[in-house]
């Protein structure tokens, strides 16, 4: 007589060589270390930046150069500060930074929301023209776009910088690709058939679902903007309402030469402000970055 097969109580036998499910899986010894070095690596010219700033401008250049902190970091501190008036370039700066990075992810949200999920005429052609306006280099614009702001009067006015950013072409498809994955079409189409108009489904649902990637996209944005120099060089002056970095180009200029280390004092206060951004959101930016990128 056969005797009749049995499986095991606790279901069929795992493969060999493949983990199970939610199992947690450990870094060595190896991974730390290079980590700590690629850590090491990326905060270096940050620790420079800061040893340069706490000598002279004579012994930043010599060779070898220094590589360890010096006693005049406080008195360059207040020297930057002074020279270019510090304070109101942060100022000015946090505040375009700010707008710029905010219309950039409110215009881009409702654009991307649009080409992700509303039918309508001529939606390819539109987005592919959008995308391909990336493609331009912006030097091309800068003619026509000064020739506006002095026919409007905005020169060495914050709007003249705050205006021509108020949206962007990566920002829109950005919101798009993720409102494409992330956002079901059945959500916004139960929220109509609740008697919910345009706006509202865009405060109620669409933006909680996109809160991950305006998150990330605020961040990338407001960095872009907080460094940008080209532009704001252009349609500002060191001596009206300058950005940072256009008060930085000023910094450290003397009669014959350039204090170098009064130039990288400046480039730490500016560094500082991201920093410190980063450190109070950078939980949440990670968390919008690795949004998606594990399905249940």
């Amino acid at each position: 007589m056969k005797r009749a097969h049995t499986t095991d109580a606790t279901g069929p036998k795992r493969r060999l060589g493949r983990p199970a499910a939610g199992r947690q899986h450990h870094a060595g010894p190896l991974t730390y270390l290079l980590l700590g070095l690629a850590a090491l690596v990326s905060l270096f010219p940050l620790y420079w930046n800061l040893v340069a700033a706490s000598h002279t401008g004579e012994r930043v250049v010599e060779a070898p150069a220094p590589l360890l902190p010096g006693p005049r970091l406080f008195e360059n501190l207040s020297f930057a500060w002074n020279q270019v008036d510090m304070g109101e370039a942060l100022i000015n700066t946090t505040v375009v930074a700010g707008l710029v990075a905010l219309s950039t992810v409110v215009f881009s949200t409702l654009a991307g929301f649009a080409f992700a999920k509303l039918p309508f005429r001529g939606r390819g052609a539109l987005l592919s023209l959008v995308v391909a306006t990336m493609t331009i280099p912006p030097q091309l614009s800068v003619i026509p776009l000064y020739q506006i702001i002095t026919d409007l009067g905005w020169v060495d006015q914050l709007q003249s910088v705050v205006l021509p950013s108020l949206v962007a072409a990566f920002g829109v498809f950005f919101m798009r690709q993720f409102l494409v994955e992330a956002l079901p079409v059945e959500l916004v189409e139960a929220a109509r058939m609740d008697g919910a108009h345009s706006l509202r489904v865009v405060w109620h649902v669409v933006f909680p679902v996109a809160r991950p990637a305006m998150a990330v996209l605020g961040m990338l944005v407001f960095v872009q903007s907080w460094n940008d120099f080209f532009w704001p060089f252009i349609a500002l002056t060191p001596d009206g309402s300058p950005t940072l970095q256009v008060a930085l180009a000023g910094l450290g200029a003397g009669n014959h030469s350039v204090d170098q280390a009064v130039v990288l004092t400046g480039a730490l206060i500016s560094t500082l402000p991201l920093l410190l951004v980063f450190a109070v959101l950078g939980k949440h930016i990670v968390g919008g970055i690795t949004a998606g990128a594990v399905k249940n």
